[in-house]
């Protein structure tokens, strides 16, 4: 093979090099591959925000010594509902569902947080688990109301599970509560749509204490 060259092309080469290289920066991630590789488990910003609120919402309860209630929620058959929809028609329709969480939250210590592609997160400090199943069922009713449509469902529509746990808060935040309430819509979903399952963990914290 020839190898043809001509005066100045290693200097040009060699700037074309840099400028690639040079781009290749740019479009490294702000934390860098090799942080990335460090913090296989480093939590996204959004998982980091539930903590947070998870955290604010524990040390209330402790303090006040009432309960606190976690809600999970998510859409029923997603991987359908995005399939047919498309990701910009599913995105609308879960603001829609969004801005009726909000709407519906009855103080400003409640939270609403997405959670995952297709759920939410609500955490509610002082609720009685009466009260937050009520919330619930409420949140059934608004969000068929709202008519999204998802004609990959039996339903015609979109509609929500629900998984609620309630403990009684003590000492360090304990995020099984939040595992309990994930846990729980999975279960939810498995008998069928727009179901609730509720997980008290109260029972399981006074044992605990009495064997301390």
């Amino acid at each position: 093979m020839n190898r043809v060259t001509t005066s100045g092309s290693d200097g040009l080469w060699a700037r074309i090099r840099a400028a690639l290289a040079r781009g290749a920066e740019v479009r490294e991630p702000p934390y860098g591959q090799a942080a990335i590789a460090r913090n296989p488990n480093k939590k996204s910003r959004l998982a980091q925000r539930i903590d947070e609120e998870l955290r604010r919402g524990w040390a209330y309860c402790a303090e006040r010594n009432v309960s606190l209630c976690v809600l999970a929620l998510e859409i029923d058959g997603y991987a359908g509902y995005f399939s047919t929809y498309g990701h910009e028609a599913v995105e609308e329709g879960i603001e829609t569902v969004e801005m009726t969480l909000a709407s519906l939250l009855p103080r400003e210590t409640d939270t609403c947080l997405r959670n995952g592609q297709a759920g939410f997160v609500l955490i509610l400090p002082d609720m009685p688990a009466l009260m937050a199943r009520d919330l619930a069922s409420k949140i059934a009713a608004a969000i068929r109301r709202q008519g999204v449509p998802n004609r990959e469902s039996h339903a015609g529509l979109v509609t929500l599970s629900t998984g609620i746990a309630v403990v009684n808060p003590q000492g360090k935040l304990d995020r099984a509560v939040l595992n309990a309430a994930n846990q729980a819509v999975k279960k939810a979903q498995r008998r069928g749509l727009a179901r609730l399952e509720i997980v008290d963990l109260r029972g399981r914290d006074d044992k605990r204490r009495q064997a301390a």
